[in-house]
């Protein structure tokens, strides 16, 4: 999908609480200075993908359980102020979650909230189960392009032959900055775009780096 002037739109599915989906959409603002592609933001959840799992280890269950209440207030702000709003809430929020260390409470949201010219009344939304099922909706959208076993983000692209081609990551730390950002995000194209590929993995040695 390209837009009036010639951009690639990459369709990006996040949760604010993750800090490997926070470096890789960092590196999506990277790319759109290097390459004609347009970012368009949408929101999943890591505590929908989760919420049935009985097999967690009780750190991660309660990280889950309180993912809930940034995603409803991102989709309470987009449907009150258009979708345009996600990016740069994601920004204010991911921004003191993860480059800050600012704990996941209302406080936090309500400055991100205000750092977004948004009101922060947004932030009721958080502990209101109002705005699940166009949560779960879009985080449905998401998942869907990928399956049920993988997280966020998730990043749909056009493919070579015209139809859409989706992806889970890539996860990367730190965020690659400068041509090193284009050319991961050429080489993601590359494979994502061919027939039958599924997978390149290794075992993680390093944490979140937020350089």
């Amino acid at each position: 999908m390209t837009t009036a002037d010639s951009k690639k739109i990459a369709d990006f599915w996040f949760d604010p609480t993750c800090p490997w989906a926070w470096m890789t959409s960092r590196w999506m603002l990277e790319v759109e200075q290097l390459r004609p592609v347009q970012t368009r933001w949408h929101v999943m959840s890591l505590s929908v993908l989760n919420e049935h799992r009985e097999d967690l280890p009780q750190q991660y269950k309660d990280f889950v359980a309180k993912g809930w209440g940034p995603v409803r207030v991102l989709i309470a702000a987009a449907q009150a102020h258009g979708d345009k709003v996600l990016g740069p809430l994601y920004t204010e929020l991911g921004t003191r979650f993860h480059n800050q260390g600012l704990p996941n409470e209302r406080a936090t949201i309500e400055a991100a909230l205000l750092a977004a010219g948004l009101p922060v009344e947004l932030a009721d939304a958080a502990d209101s189960t109002e705005y699940d099922e166009a949560l779960r909706a879009s985080h449905a959208e998401g998942i869907g392009l990928v399956g049920e076993d993988v997280g966020t983000p998730v990043i749909a692209v056009d493919g070579p032959d015209g139809g859409r081609v989706a992806f889970f990551g890539p996860v990367v730390t730190p965020t690659p900055r400068g041509e090193a950002a284009a050319r991961l995000w050429d080489g993601t194209l590359l494979v994502a775009g061919t027939p039958g590929f599924y997978e390149i993995k290794r075992t993680r040695t390093a944490g979140p780096s937020f350089e």
